[in-house]
């Protein structure tokens, strides 16, 4: 696979690149990044063909957005595909503050809120920050937090955002498979067009393939796979990693053993295969990582191009390591 294949999100009109970059990295997720870094990140990554970057205004408390904004705003814009998201407005005193963020702009922090007016406002003050007048797809992160809010009010204001042309596509960017489905079931029709899922369609959790992905290859809805190395616990299971684990389970550190033990069979590096797996399904056009400095992105664009033998992926089936229904590169 080629990082700068082109392929269609679906029945948005819209082309993005088969590997995107997102942004929370560059926000400062866990470690501050400083501009110029952002910068080279987001160059390395226009370099290798990368047409899809995801940002979103709690990444860094604005700070993501306006690194994208300043490393994108010079290129061409028809060349390149934008997400953001809506859900939680950057404010002074905002209260949902994340410890996840390192060094963040003093005296702002989130604030939870779905309602229309709050969508509004928050896709006006994305533009803002980003110095741009449209994004290309707009997600409605986290709905679970405030789910009837959100398939109702903000639905509504990204649907009249649609219309408008202000955005291209209406997405979800969602932590969990079932909130997606239901998402997409109770929504007003035509409903979203895409679909961000994180770390619920990956080597380790196959948790979308039960009722989401066959719903959204069904409408023709896109889905954007992130997650997919679940913060390096493939390639570093040891406790204490950046994974987050202080100590990892049982059965899932036993699962990952079993898993690099077959990629060490044949000879494929574990976030190469964490990296193609969810492409093997039809209703998963892309998939989506972060990036803190250029070397980082580079090395996701080799991985995806390393070579998977057919047989890696039929011994993860014959071991119950992947499902046998699971569809593969």
């Amino acid at each position: 696979m080629d990082a700068r294949d082109m392929v269609a999100l679906g029945r948005t009109g819209l082309s993005v690149s088969r590997l995107g970059l997102g942004l929370a990295s560059i926000g400062g997720l866990f470690a501050p990044v400083p501009a110029q870094q952002a910068a080279a990140t987001v160059e390395r990554a226009w370099e290798l063909g990368i047409r899809l970057y995801d940002t979103a205004p709690v990444y860094g408390y604005g700070r993501s957005e306006t690194y994208a904004g300043a490393a994108l705003g010079p290129r061409p814009r028809g060349q390149y595909v934008l997400c953001t998201k809506v859900g939680r407005l950057i404010e002074p005193g905002g209260p949902d503050t994340q410890p996840i963020w390192a060094d963040p702009p003093p005296g702002v922090g989130p604030r939870l809120d779905y309602s229309y007016p709050a969508v509004m406002r928050s896709m006006a003050e994305s533009l803002d920050r980003l110095g741009l007048d449209r994004v290309d797809v707009l997600h409605v992160h986290d709905p679970d937090q405030d789910f009837p809010t959100a398939v109702t009010h903000a639905y509504r204001a990204l649907a009249e955002l649609r219309r408008d042309g202000v955005i291209g596509a209406v997405s979800l960017g969602v932590n969990h498979a079932d909130v997606a489905a239901r998402f997409l079931r109770e929504a007003p029709s035509p409903g979203p067009d895409c679909v961000l899922l994180a770390g619920r369609y990956t080597l380790l959790d196959h948790s979308g393939l039960a009722e989401l992905l066959p719903l959204c290859a069904e409408r023709g809805v896109a889905v954007m796979a992130a997650g997919v190395y679940q913060s390096g616990l493939l390639a570093d299971p040891r406790p204490g990693a950046p994974h987050g684990y202080r100590r990892v389970p049982r059965e899932l550190g036993a699962r990952v053993r079993a898993i690099r033990a077959v990629c060490e069979r044949h000879a494929v590096p574990p976030l190469a295969a964490a990296l193609q797996f969810p492409l093997g399904h039809p209703a998963v056009v892309t998939v989506v990582v972060g990036a803190r400095a250029p070397h980082e992105i580079a090395e996701s664009a080799g991985l995806l191009a390393h070579p998977v033998p057919p047989a890696f992926w039929a011994e993860l089936k014959a071991l119950g390591l992947l499902p046998e229904e699971a569809p593969t590169p």
